[in-house]
């Protein structure tokens, strides 16, 4: 697979569709590699005339693994994306980004307006106090240790899967098999428990994009799940709120994950951003 680079970090990234086609750039959340926007999901996405872009972010999957000492920002992990846009011969492309790479999209159009077409912001919200509010059982489990898999796995898996039960979407749960099968795969594929922390305080070291959000003149669809429980609405009616001329759509049932059942949902809304910028 190619990889993309920026300074130090290199950037593991996929490509789907017709390189000529409309690039959409795909941004991964807190700790979740790029298989977290499904081949399928990118392929349905090409058939309707784009060219995703899936990557691992820095201190994630495949891409480099960085040290306590690099005090990065999410300012750093949109430049990543640059990056990888530059790799793939992308001088522009429509930025879609989920909960922590929702931040980092939004960074994106703050520090890069030029390369900028369209931005979908879903389950994420804007870095002021008091707009990132979480649940009592969202918060346990988040900061819950994961077991060691190498004295437990199976202790490890179920915990995986818990956490992805208790943040999921309660009107489009996953089959407990689902939820297993990719609970293995991403372990196999990467671990970097480090890494989320490292990437949660690049978040919290952005402080409130709010007053930068009003200045944007981007088309924009803020996308968020009624039933969010990591990220709670008040996150997704910021957001809009905060970014002239931005569409929030509230969805009923949705939690705090891209379930298969709402794939067309969240590709209705970036096609749909997309298009505003035509």
């Amino acid at each position: 697979m190619p990889r993309a680079r920026n300074g130090q970090v290199e950037l593991e990234y996929e490509t789907f569709g017709d390189a000529t086609a409309p690039t959409v750039l795909l941004i991964n959340g807190l700790g979740s590699q790029m298989t977290r926007w499904p081949a399928d999901f990118c392929t349905k996405l090409a058939a309707r005339g784009f060219r995703p872009i899936r990557f691992d972010n820095r201190d994630v999957g495949l891409s480099t693994r960085c040290t306590d000492a690099e005090k990065y920002r999410l300012a750093d992990m949109a430049r990543d994306g640059m990056a990888v846009l530059d790799a793939a011969g992308a001088a522009t492309a429509h930025i879609v980004g989920v909960s922590l790479g929702g931040m980092v999209a939004q960074r994106v159009a703050i520090d890069f307006p030029d390369r900028t077409l369209s931005l979908t912001s879903i389950m994420s919200t804007t870095g002021e106090p008091g707009k990132h509010l979480s649940t009592p059982e969202a918060i346990e489990i988040r900061m819950a240790p994961d077991p060691d898999p190498m004295a437990d796995y199976e202790a490890f898996i179920a915990h995986g899967m818990k956490r992805a039960r208790v943040n999921g979407s309660p009107g489009y749960p996953w089959e407990e098999s689902e939820l297993r099968e990719r609970t293995v795969a991403e372990h196999r594929r990467a671990y970097n428990p480090a890494g989320v922390v490292r990437q949660r305080k690049a978040a919290t070291r952005d402080g409130d994009r709010t007053a930068e959000l009003r200045r944007l003149s981007v088309p924009c669809i803020v996308l968020h799940g009624t039933d969010d429980p990591l990220v709670m609405p008040v996150g997704g009616e910021a957001t809009a709120a905060a970014i002239p001329g931005a569409e929030l759509r509230m969805i009923p049932g949705m939690g705090h994950d891209l379930p298969p059942g709402l794939h067309a949902v969240f590709l209705d809304a970036i096609c749909a951003a997309a298009t505003k910028a035509r």
